[in-house]
């Protein structure tokens, strides 16, 4: 389905002067950069309007752009669309600027002078640890599925997951003798994650106890799966959360990406370190993982208290 969606876009993309440029920046960080097909494709779509307007200033190849036709496409862009949207565009015409240097179509490098509209920092939103608790323990033992759920349920606040790591995860992903989780995250980087013996214990008995009686002879490896013996997909896996979310008596706006902003805050809290508390998320950069410190005040004030010579 992506890649139709990928192929359509190259062919609109065909139509304009940098339309030929753009596509084999689109094959590059598709086949060797590895970035996924939804991050290829909103790069792409970004790049659609972007080929545009140089169609309307006339500007051939990219080796002709210079800063102020980069500015004046973000204005134009801003006047429509949201400041997030302004900067993420920007991102994509930097990539592919980027990618003329590397092959040599442009000589001149004057992305250090290009600066996208400031955005706010959003703080995640956090649930307490109480409150998480009792989402773990809202499936009912009478649930026909509650193995499932449960598993489901702990493997998501034990590793921090992302949705689609959760959904892809396979049967062989898991390493019960030595307790970890085999995630691969954002241009399917691999990465280790830690699994606790509370979760690694639910979901040994969920693979035991029910996963052989939803499995069907087509079914995938996946490690989750649906009363039909597919795998779990997205759509799925947010249903199952908001149901105990809403059952534990959990604010309406609780996503399943909530249980990662949990997990790393709470892990915060408890002492971890950031840098390692970025290497089990998967984040490229430590700039990220830093959002969580701005989250837990309460580990803030305990730390100056204890180091301050006056507290």
């Amino acid at each position: 389905m992506l890649s139709n969606q990928i192929q359509l876009l190259k062919r609109k993309l065909a139509a304009y002067p940098l339309g030929t440029q753009t596509s084999g920046f689109l094959d590059y960080l598709s086949l060797e950069a590895g970035l996924s097909p939804n991050t290829v494709l909103a790069y792409g779509r970004d790049l659609l309007d972007f080929c545009e307007f140089c169609q309307s200033v006339k500007i051939p190849n990219i080796a002709k752009l210079e800063p102020t036709h980069i500015y004046q496409f973000m204005k134009r862009i801003s006047k429509g669309k949201a400041e997030t949207s302004v900067s993420r565009a920007l991102v994509a015409v930097k990539m592919l600027l980027r990618y003329g240097l590397l092959t040599g179509i442009i000589s001149e490098n004057f992305l250090g002078s290009l600066e996208g509209p400031k955005l706010w920092k959003r703080l995640p939103s956090v649930a307490g640890k109480e409150q998480v608790f009792k989402l773990l323990d809202a499936p009912d033992p009478e649930d026909p599925y509650y193995l499932r759920d449960k598993a489901l349920l702990e493997l998501l606040y034990a590793t921090g997951a992302r949705v689609s790591e959760v959904v892809g995860l396979k049967t062989k992903d898991i390493n019960f003798s030595v307790g970890y989780v085999r995630c691969f995250g954002k241009g399917s980087k691999e990465r280790i994650v830690p699994l606790g013996k509370i979760a690694a214990k639910v979901i040994q008995q969920y693979l035991a106890d029910l996963r052989p009686h939803l499995a069907k002879p087509k079914s995938p490896d996946n490690l989750f799966l649906s009363r039909t013996g597919k795998s779990i997909d997205r759509i799925n896996l947010w249903r199952i959360v908001k149901k105990y979310a809403l059952r534990a008596g959990m604010p309406k706006n609780l996503t399943v990406h909530t249980l990662r902003h949990c997990f790393a805050t709470h892990l915060l809290s408890g002492g971890m370190d950031l840098r390692y508390l970025q290497e089990i998320l998967g984040h490229a950069d430590i700039r990220t993982t830093q959002i969580y410190t701005h989250v837990d005040n309460d580990r803030l004030r305990t730390i100056h208290k204890k180091f301050h010579p006056r507290p």
